[in-house]
């Protein structure tokens, strides 16, 4: 961490560990709730310094002069923060909650700031226009021209009249979007159902049970218990016999944060989301208007690969039209089932939904998901992804040793062909309390080129919320996963070697900095195929009992139902990505009130859903990827990304006709060449087309989800 000379560090600050880890790796376990204070005032006015110093009229628009020193101090802010924003979801507390939410608007304020700043806005401007410019490499040069787009977008050319409300709105953008997480999370961790008659068990997996009764003896509760956290919740869904129990957990699930949480989910008012979506909305849509633009949707386009707020909707209502077909075929099959074989008579309730449709496979298909789950000890589902990585892409992983903030987190080190350490990653694999739900990857540290000219190499954290390991007959039994959770280790996979196999050298640009939203999906759902091989489940599968290998014939089964139901999940998707995109484009901030947000979900799953939509759902109120998690009009990048990501396998299908193996090393150099190692340094669109040839087809990926005709 470079330190200026101006600022000096007192004894106590030496010792932070929000600071003193400097460019090296952080040490979760030290980090108190009392060090963010201290640790973030000193890094802010650190970075103010920095900028001061860059709109000096002394100081040269020059690569070295300007953009180096500036970025060396925000990124120690940002860095430092980060470790306090990954603490957040992952070890939330009373005291870190409060300490992280009193430093947040001063956070949002600096950046905000950053971006209004006309006159560091001019001397990017005086570099871009300068002759340095053209001595600087590609990556440099991309770095500049995102920095010129993001000042524009960030307020700079903004009125200093203006310029206040501007800050004012990110700031309370920033606090709204974190409340609405921990609304959610509270709302989670805060409903416990515990049964006490081992009959109300009935169809649950051993495992299930097992870890009901883990959670019982932790909170000193008698009997089975059961949270709204997926590993805890999905079990009783698809599993449960018990028809009332379903109803319940469905529930609570439904109406989490919402004005309906303390009828069924046991939850406080205070938890309520409904107003903090009408307040989100109505900001951004000042805030693009502010800006000039028409809507959140079409200033959302500006860093993106979609052009215009049509394309957009015209993509999305294109790909419901072709679904719908295929989910309505699924709809009627799984009515037909429910009504002959599992006397429901009066039709499927939305809690029998999961259920009906794991009969209904187990009756087609002649297995279970928990049968298959039996076969994915992680262990052997992390060797297999290693292997698979290795293979493709010529590296080393290997176990390492760094600090972690949670004794079930394990850490990698990434080598290359020479045995030199590229790259580290973080997995933090189990759900518990305190965590945030669902999966995700995040940099932890970029790639860049250091003044001193050594390479600083990535780190990223690998996040999921698979169910932790249990006992069973007093033994810790290994942690198994299921499909669905094995795909979605590699599709986190994929957002990590986007991030630590990049061999771009300016921070702006390297690893997923400064890829189009709607790209960076692209390598996560490439690796998604790869659980779809025999050649891979065959090494990366072993009984947690025996030990044996999947079973060919289990495998043919898996793949047979590999588009089970798909119709109706691809039609999921879509009216998520709408209702996102509609709300961001069309909808009324100014006039909204109440339950306006939910009625115009309503209003659009009418229109393109099969599912009859239940009237207490308020599934919007916990729709965390557009309301804290950075997808805000840019949900439709996983249905964009997945055009772009199922072309790009295609290479590998092609190659495997002629080598017999879809781990085809060449194909792997190639893609690591013109999709990973290239990050952000030029537009996705051009790294696609350089890796295939031409332009994408959706053909593959009606292909590989049976939704060709």
């Amino acid at each position: 961490m470079t330190i200026s000379t101006s600022l000096k560090l007192s004894t106590e600050l030496q010792k932070n560990p929000l600071i003193s880890f400097g460019r090296g790796i952080a040490t979760y376990p030290d980090v108190r709730p009392s060090d963010i204070a201290p640790a973030i005032e000193f890094l802010l006015e650190q970075a103010q310094h920095a900028v001061d110093h860059a709109v000096n009229p002394t100081t040269p628009a020059k690569w070295n002069d300007l953009v180096e020193p500036l970025e060396d101090a925000t990124e120690s802010l940002s860095r430092s923060w980060g470790v306090i924003s990954h603490l957040n979801s992952v070890t939330d507390t009373p005291e870190l909650r409060t300490a992280y939410g009193e430093m947040m608007p001063k956070v949002t304020a600096f950046f905000s700031s950053l971006g209004q700043n006309l006159a560091l806005y001019q001397k990017f401007k005086d570099l871009n226009q300068s002759n340095d410019f053209s001595t600087l490499n590609l990556a440099q040069k991309k770095v500049i021209e995102n920095s010129l787009r993001d000042f524009r977008l960030g307020g700079a050319e903004l009125s200093d009249s203006q310029k206040p409300r501007f800050s004012e709105i990110q700031d309370e953008q920033a606090l709204l979007g974190k409340a609405f997480s921990d609304h959610v999370l509270d709302a989670t961790d805060g409903f416990v159902h515990v049964l006490q008659d081992i009959s109300d068990l009935a169809g649950l997996p051993e495992d299930a049970i097992a870890a009901a009764a883990d959670l019982a003896t932790q909170k000193n509760l008698q009997g089975w218990a059961f949270t709204l956290h997926f590993p805890s919740y999905y079990p009783v869904m698809q599993y449960s016999e018990n028809r009332e129990l379903r109803r319940l957990m469905y529930q609570a699930y439904v109406t989490r944060s919402s004005e309906l949480a303390s009828q069924y989910a046991k939850a406080k008012v205070d938890w309520d989301n409904t107003q903090n979506m009408l307040d989100q909305l109505r900001l951004r849509n000042e805030e693009a208007r502010m800006l000039g633009f028409s809507s959140y949707a079409d200033l959302s386009l500006a860093p993106k690969m979609a052009n215009t707020v049509e394309e957009v909707d015209l993509f999305l209502t294109n790909f419901a039209i072709k679904a719908k077909p295929f989910a309505q075929k699924d709809w009627q099959e799984l009515c037909d089932f429910a009504t002959a074989e599992l006397g429901l008579p009066n039709g499927l309730e939305p809690w029998d939904i999961p259920f009906a449709a794991e009969c209904l496979k187990q009756a087609r298909y002649s297995f279970s998901e928990n049968e298959l789950k039996q076969y994915f000890p992680l262990p052997k589902v992390l060797d297999g992804l290693f292997g698979v990585i290795q293979t493709l892409f010529d590296v080393k992983i290997d176990s390492a040793n760094l600090p972690t903030w949670h004794a079930d987190v394990q850490s990698f080190s990434v080598k290359d062909c020479q045995d030199q350490i590229v790259a580290y990653f973080y997995l933090d694999p189990y759900a518990r309390p305190g965590k945030r739900g669902g999966a995700w990857m995040d940099d932890a540290r970029g790639r860049r080129e250091l003044p001193n000219g050594e390479i600083q190499i990535p780190v990223a954290y690998l996040v999921c919320n698979f169910a932790p390991p249990v006992k069973v007959d007093g033994v810790l039994r290994q942690p198994t996963i299921t499909h669905d959770d094995v795909i979605t280790l590699f599709h986190e996979s994929g957002h990590g070697l986007h991030h630590l196999l990049t061999q771009v050298a300016a921070l702006g640009v390297s690893g997923i900095n400064g890829v189009e939203w709607d790209a960076v999906e692209l390598p996560s759902q490439f690796m998604e195929n790869f659980c779809w091989e025999w050649e891979v489940l065959e090494k990366m599968t072993a009984h947690v009992e025996t030990g044996k290998t999947l079973p060919r014939e289990l495998f043919d089964k898996m793949l047979a139902a590999k588009n089970y139901q798909n119709g109706l999940a691809t039609l999921r998707q879509i009216v998520m990505s709408l209702t996102d995109w509609r709300l961001h484009s069309s909808f009324d901030t100014e006039g909204a009130k109440g339950q306006a947000v939910l009625d115009a979900s309503r209003v659009i799953a009418d229109q393109y859903n099969i599912i009859p939509q239940p009237e207490i759902s308020r599934w919007i109120n916990s729709f965390s990827h557009i309301f804290a998690g950075g997808y805000a009009a840019g949900y439709y990048s996983y249905k964009w990304a997945e055009v772009l990501s199922a072309d790009v396998y295609a290479a590998f299908e092609e190659a495997a006709k002629l080598t017999g193996s879809v781990l085809d090393p060449k194909t792997g150099a190639r893609y690591r060449k013109e999709i990973l190692e290239v990050g952000g340094s030029r537009p996705a669109a051009e790294s696609f087309k350089s890796f295939r040839g031409r332009e994408p087809s959706i053909d593959a990926l009606l292909r590989h989800g049976g939704l060709a005709t």
